[in-house]
């Protein structure tokens, strides 16, 4: 047995029933599922041990990896394939969309000779510390532990054999043979079964009817709307709510203690995922959004959470799970997130643009949301020249970050044109005069004229990659020669490869707070490619843009960041941040083709 999973981050597919999520290897094992939700526990946690953690596999008996996958057509339903020397065998793997219950569906289908084939379940609760009670029934098995129940059947025979249920069977050309795993509580009466042929035609109509909504015309359509039906398997179906990634700490730093977890809904990440839905047609879900956003914020909006749990809750407190060795043995083992009790002023400003573009994109509106805006508006009048943890979540001491600042610039300038364009009542002269100050706070402190840049904080001599995105917020325009300095200078300084760090950790004295290193940031180098573009250098952005596809798995998935001196993914997976950030460059490399015409949006 090795110390932890073999399998790299960019081995997994990714399939989801828009509450939770699986991540299933090249080798046909889940390794990572979280029952019922996302951000539930997981029953299959071998991603971040090993077996042992649960797992469920499904394989020609001796074989290894898969000879090839695929997504059947624009869904979310993954096809893999075993050439071996008996014959051919597929694994579909399905979770339909949610009814009474959570489902994974797995068919094996004989295409060619005859093939035995063997099926491992090792269902182990809670992140693989409860092992559950398992009871055999006639080609069923229920396990129980605490609240959980899952329901397993199956066309072969099942055994159990020290609490993992088996199943080994051999199919001949034409053969198959079906799999049903099932999610309930406890308490609850046994689920109704489930026909998994028709499951997953199900799944496959399901994304057939989704897509019809789909507005864009433009180049790279197949990496849109792989990325597209990414971010749409990531939206938490009961709420609207969005989840950042469906894992938590896949390491930023192989080995290091740079991971954390990423299953919930982060208000910065989820107003750049609808501005990339809204701007190619799916206009449903930034209003589900925007009511979740509603609920979730109510109160005073001193009390602004920069993520919430997918229910809209608040209280994310994070522990370690020391039995866990973590993936590749990178420790600690995160549950829930710390800085979710972090000051970061630039969410204030993210959403206000974000429900800029849900009105810009003629959602009807709600009086209770300009009520919301006004009085995110009010903190941001009192709070914007305070120091705080900036975009990336700094464990360090609160600086005066540049991008905080010019998204504080956004949400007032949002107000202003809300009641020019829109007519909604407000003190706009005094938001006119608040939206300069903040700007020329930000031009006399957070620019070097030494350099030609504007910097990571005031007074600092790093760079953020999120200065990349002064001009796409109206802050400058795109010829004005400090844009034009930065852009070089964040090229520059912070590439590896051709590609963008988000920051130097070691700039400025550490001033993340922690060890270790990361790799290049793919959101990042997509706004490199979006700068270029705007400052005319159109050719180089194509060649980033398309050097960028080359870091996508074979599923067309991207992580957070990317080693390149290794050529691996680093971080959770798959993440929100990387797809919106090829959605909204495609279509402004590519010029935006819509057949209807969409709103621009803000800083995505």
């Amino acid at each position: 047995m090795s110390p932890t999973t073999s399998a790299q981050i960019e081995d997994y597919g990714f399939i989801s029933d828009l509450h939770t999520g699986a991540l299933i290897g090249r080798d046909g094992s889940v390794d990572w599922l979280c029952l019922p939700d996302f951000d539930s526990p997981a029953c299959f946690a071998a991603l971040l041990d090993d077996e042992s953690a649960g797992r469920w596999r499904i394989a020609p008996v001796g074989a290894g990896d898969a000879t090839s996958r695929r997504y059947v057509g624009d869904t979310l339903v993954l096809e893999s394939t075993w050439e071996t020397a008996d014959g051919t065998v597929r694994v579909t793997d399905a979770m339909p969309p949610r009814g009474d219950a959570a489902d994974l569906v797995r068919i094996v289908h004989c295409d060619r000779g005859r093939v035995r084939v063997r099926s491992e379940c090792r269902l182990r609760f809670d992140y693989g510390d409860v092992v559950p009670w398992v009871i055999e029934r006639h080609r069923s098995v229920r396990a129980v532990a605490g609240p959980d129940a899952v329901h397993f059947t199956s066309d072969a025979p099942l055994q159990v054999r020290d609490n993992d249920v088996i199943a080994e069977f051999e199919l001949a050309a034409g053969d198959t043979c079906a799999f049903v795993l099932t999610h309930t509580a406890s308490q609850s009466r046994d689920p109704r079964s489930v026909d998994p042929h028709r499951a997953v035609r199900d799944t496959e109509d399901y994304w057939a009817r989704w897509l019809e909504r789909l507005d864009y015309e433009g180049p790279w359509r197949d990496a849109v709307v792989r990325s597209l039906i990414t971010l749409k398997g990531l939206i938490y179906a009961p709420t609207g709510g969005i989840t950042a990634a469906a894992t938590t700490s896949l390491p930023e730093d192989l080995g290091g203690v740079r991971n954390w977890d990423y299953r919930f809904c982060w208000l910065r990440d989820a107003a750049f995922t609808l501005q990339a839905l809204v701007a190619t047609g799916f206009v449903d879900e930034a209003r589900a959004w925007r009511d979740w956003l509603l609920r979730a914020v109510a109160g005073d909006p001193a009390e602004l959470r920069i993520m919430y749990r997918l229910d809209g809750g608040r209280r994310l407190p994070e522990y370690e799970l020391e039995r866990l060795r973590g993936y590749e043995g990178s420790r600690p083992v995160r549950v829930g997130n710390a800085a979710s009790q972090q000051l970061q002023l630039d969410v204030w400003g993210e959403v206000l643009d974000c429900l800029h573009v849900a009105r810009e994109a003629g959602i009807p509106p709600e009086e209770e949301a300009w009520h919301v805006e006004v009085a995110l508006l009010d903190f941001l009048e009192g709070g914007w020249d305070q120091p705080d943890n900036g975009l990336w979540e700094v464990r360090g001491e609160r600086r005066h970050f540049v991008h905080s600042k010019v998204m504080a610039w956004a949400g007032v300038d949002r107000a202003v044109r809300a009641v020019e364009k829109h007519g909604l009542p407000g003190e706009v002269e005094r938001w006119r005069d608040l939206r300069e100050r903040i700007k020329d706070d930000v031009l006399t402190r957070g620019f070097d004229t030494e350099r030609g840049t504007f910097t990571q904080f005031y007074g600092s001599q790093g760079l953020d990659a999120a200065l990349l995105l002064i001009p796409r917020v109206g802050f400058l325009p795109w010829d004005d020669p400090r844009v034009v300095g930065t852009v070089e200078a964040v090229q520059r300084e912070l590439s590896e490869d051709g590609f963008v760090l988000r920051y130097r950790p070691d700039a400025d004295g550490d001033v993340d707070g922690l060890p270790g290193k990361e790799g290049i940031f793919v959101a990042c180098s997509f706004w490199l490619a979006d700068a270029l573009h705007g400052t005319g250098r159109a050719e180089e952005a194509t060649d980033l843009f398309e050097r960028l596809l080359g870091l996508r798995n074979d599923l067309g998935l991207y992580s957070e960041q990317y080693d390149t001196t290794l050529g691996r993914q680093l971080g959770n997976t798959p993440q929100a941040f990387s797809h919106f950030g090829l959605v909204n460059a495609a279509r402004r490399l590519g010029g935006a083709h819509t057949r209807t015409g969409r709103p621009e949006g803000g800083s995505s």
